[in-house]
């Protein structure tokens, strides 16, 4: 973490500026809330921190969602320029179906794995690119996916205090890496901001130290570093993760870190920050990629607070990415006969978001939750570019959703919700708004264990 501290070029006054106040906050009295509420809680209400494996031998379980979607305009932006133009498309799917399984060769040696079934399997798939003149491009891992997304062993010390893992394992930068199970969002699909900033689920290989001390979760790791040759407008670094190849290439490594405070019960507050000192390195053909770094820091912070029938969360992140015109301009003229996007990438991209929700059983004697919410989510992919980069407004965009979680069981929820999204929300253009009605079947938890 010192190292993202002191080299982190986070410019506050240039933020300040940009930001819609009021959106601001809005964010920040979510965080009040936050903070008022576990208030009420003694503070010595948590001692220490019960470490996760709690199982014997062995344990399987997973999670999964169910989707159902339908929209009142079409997928192409840029074919009229108030927006994408009226539609009437839905659309059902199984975007993810994970299963996990969890071994210990002794009580302090554990293997954890999960398999990633996404869209219903493997395959390839046709896609049109309305980022890049309407093509048509052949996805071979889009048309359905099954991936590797955990696999590692871990070694305790000191009761799980402290704890060395190595292998596949998720980067934990944002709160929906972090948490990433559908019992841990409110909404039908996960945040649109950290989805369109950052790999989400973001996993990669290497080394990691984690553990609790007190009241303290942490975790510091060395991986594999992102592709700048997927850096792209609509996703920023997101669409960089190494999917393309066999393996990754490591010329580079990436340094990630979070650290998560429990000080009451309910309340947790965290931060977390990624940087790669030179991207350049790890792209499969470097030596279009002389004299350029593709530096990459990331910041996020977030909270969440989940008790008395509350559930509140609210997460900011801000990253930066050097060299961005020059690495546009590579990936523009090389890189068409590969899988990704070839499309200009901003230095800095930005994202917000909160929601808020309550449980309406919460003085009754009904076990199951039911759960009105509000989100807001704001994220802006360009939203610093370099001279000569054009920033595409259409890409900075607010999304208010309001919406029900039915809990069946802890375990097992039904969601439903109505989105409605602004485009480019700073200017007095009057974009076209776009409308989303979600319902998900979502559960998660762990089916046997000995």
């Amino acid at each position: 973490m010192p190292i993202i501290l002191t080299q982190f070029n986070f410019a506050p006054s240039k933020i300040v500026r940009k930001l819609k106040m009021k959106r601001l906050y809005l964010v920040l009295f979510f965080l009040g809330i936050i903070i008022s509420l576990s208030a009420q809680e003694k503070s010595d209400s948590i001692k220490t921190i019960p470490f996760e494996w709690n199982f014997n031998k062995y344990r399987f379980g997973g999670y999964g969602e169910i989707l159902y979607q339908h929209m009142d305009y079409g997928p192409n932006r840029n074919l009229d320029p108030k927006g994408s133009p009226s539609d009437n498309r839905g659309y059902i799917s199984v975007p993810r179906a994970v299963f996990s399984f969890d071994y210990k060769f002794r009580k302090d040696i554990i293997l954890s794995s999960e398999i990633e079934i996404e869209y219903g399997g493997t395959g390839s798939a046709m896609e049109l690119e309305y980022d890049e003149a309407g093509e048509y491009e052949m996805e071979v891992e889009k048309g359905g996916e099954i991936e590797l997304e955990q696999l590692h062993i871990t070694k305790m010390f000191l009761d799980g205090k402290v704890n060395l893992r190595a292998g596949h394992m998720i980067v934990p930068v944002g709160l929906t890496n972090a948490h990433h199970e559908p019992i841990f969002f409110l909404g039908t699909t996960r945040p649109e901001g950290e989805m369109a900033m950052l790999p989400c689920t973001w996993h990669e290989t290497g080394i990691s130290v984690l553990g609790y001390l007190k009241n303290f979760k942490y975790e510091l790791m060395m991986v594999n570093g992102l592709d700048p040759n997927g850096f792209s407008t609509p996703n920023w670094v997101g669409s960089g993760r190494q999917r393309l190849f066999e393996q990754s290439v490591m010329t580079n490594p990436a340094f990630a870190a979070r650290l998560e405070y429990t000080p009451v019960k309910g309340l947790r507050l965290g931060t977390s920050g990624y940087y790669a000192s030179k991207t350049s390195g790890n792209s499969s053909k470097p030596q279009h990629m002389k004299g350029l770094d593709g530096r990459v820091y990331v910041f996020s912070a977030d909270g969440q607070y989940v008790n008395h029938g509350v559930t509140a969360r609210a997460n900011f992140i801000y990253g930066n990415l050097s060299d961005s015109k020059a690495i546009s301009q590579v990936n523009r003229t090389i890189f068409r006969k590969t899988t990704y996007p070839c499309s200009e990438v901003a230095e800095g991209a930005m994202t917000y978001s909160a929601e808020v929700g309550f449980n309406v059983f919460q003085f009754s004697n009904i076990k199951e939750r039911l759960i009105p919410f509000v989100r807001y989510d704001y994220y802006d992919t360009m939203y610093q570019v370099e001279e000569g980069v054009t920033r595409k407004p259409r890409y900075e965009r607010g999304n208010w959703s309001v919406g029900v979680n039915y809990f069946i069981l802890p375990s097992l929820v039904v969601k439903a919700d109505y989105s409605s999204r602004t485009i480019d929300p700073s200017s007095s253009v009057d974009y076209n708004k776009e409308h989303t009605f979600g319902l998900a079947l979502s559960y998660t938890g762990w089916f046997s264990q000995k």
